[in-house]
């Protein structure tokens, strides 16, 4: 028996959470092993397109509804125009970005500002690219999710002032946040299919990355340690990184985006920061310490708060038509 709309949207924000929680943990464990961030950008890449390559060929080989719009050579089954916006920011720079934010600052402060400011990115851009106008109940939520960045950010620029790092990675993993729901509203603005989604910002990350890394390492630019890594890790990095976050959490992601739209579905995330900043105390033994629950409480209630606004929308109902 088929699921209703909201059962299939449920189902994929569970999936989706356990894997960005997942994710969060893992990366900031991944700097104690031997990868650097251009490496796990690879490995994220290249593990999913060993998936959605050979996927996206038969998609539009096959034919079907999507086949006259193919691009890049075959390896994307959306135009081109939606292909590149879509991959440059859910590909390939949300890709790097969130990598490199993980050796500056710990997963507490990535679980705060990357899952946490979502919502207020989406917020904002659905504004001018959806026709999406903000209530004083959304507007409250996406104060609060502000004040919580600013609880966690503002103690890692004082620390700026005695040499520390730590305000670069939080600035790093607010800019993927950017990338990614950017991304979220473009899949709702083009009413992207979550399947052929995912392969195209597969398709473009990788066409993009994969010869930038391959120059970049071989005169020297990029730091790597790819040679050094054991396969077990590299296997095991492709795996989670590229068949379960991109892949997988992708096409769970989009699927939320049809069934919620882009900001309630970044709200819908709320369980991410407490999950994941409680799991790397226990897992990774990182301090939590007041700055970050202060930060977490003001940026779930903003969620949470976000998730039960009305949507008042101007454009949504075209949207929906569109999507269907």
């Amino acid at each position: 028996m088929p699921l209703s709309p909201r059962a299939t949207g449920t189902l994929a924000a569970v999936v989706t959470v356990a894997l960005w929680t997942g994710f969060i943990i893992v990366g900031r464990a991944s700097v104690s092993h031997t990868l650097l961030p251009f490496d796990l950008a690879l490995v994220r890449l290249g593990g999913a397109a060993v998936v959605t390559v050979p996927w996206a060929l038969w998609l539009t080989r096959r034919g079907g509804p999507a086949h006259g719009s193919a691009s890049l050579w075959g390896l994307s089954p959306l135009p081109f125009r939606q292909t590149a916006w879509a991959g440059l920011f859910g590909g390939l720079l949300y890709s790097v970005l969130c990598y490199a934010g993980f050796f500056y600052a710990p997963a507490a402060h990535a679980s705060v500002l990357m899952p946490g400011s979502l919502p207020l990115w989406a917020g904002f851009l659905a504004v001018p690219i959806l026709g999406e106008r903000l209530t004083r109940a959304r507007l409250l939520a996406l104060g609060c999710i502000a004040g919580g960045g600013l609880v966690v950010g503002g103690a890692s620029l004082r620390t700026a002032l005695t040499g520390g790092e730590v305000w670069k990675g939080d600035l790093i993993f607010v800019s993927a946040a950017f990338c990614w729901s950017m991304y979220g509203v473009l899949a709702r603005r083009f009413a992207f299919d979550a399947v052929r989604a995912t392969i195209a910002i597969t398709a473009f990350g990788a066409l993009c990355y994969v010869p930038f890394f391959v120059l970049g390492t071989a005169l020297g630019w990029l730091p790597s340690r790819l040679h050094q890594a054991p396969w077990s890790e590299v296997i095991a990095q492709a795996l989670f990184q590229g068949l379960g976050l991109v892949v997988l959490a992708g096409i769970t992601f989009v699927v939320m985006i049809r069934c919620f739209g882009p900001v309630r579905t970044t709200m819908l995330t709320a369980l991410v920061p407490g999950l994941s900043a409680l799991g790397a105390v226990a897992l990774l033994g990182e301090p939590l310490g007041w700055n970050l629950v202060a930060g977490l409480v003001l940026v779930t209630a903003g969620i949470l708060l976000g998730v039960t606004a009305p949507a008042a929308t101007r454009g949504d109902h075209a949207l929906q038509e569109a999507a269907s």
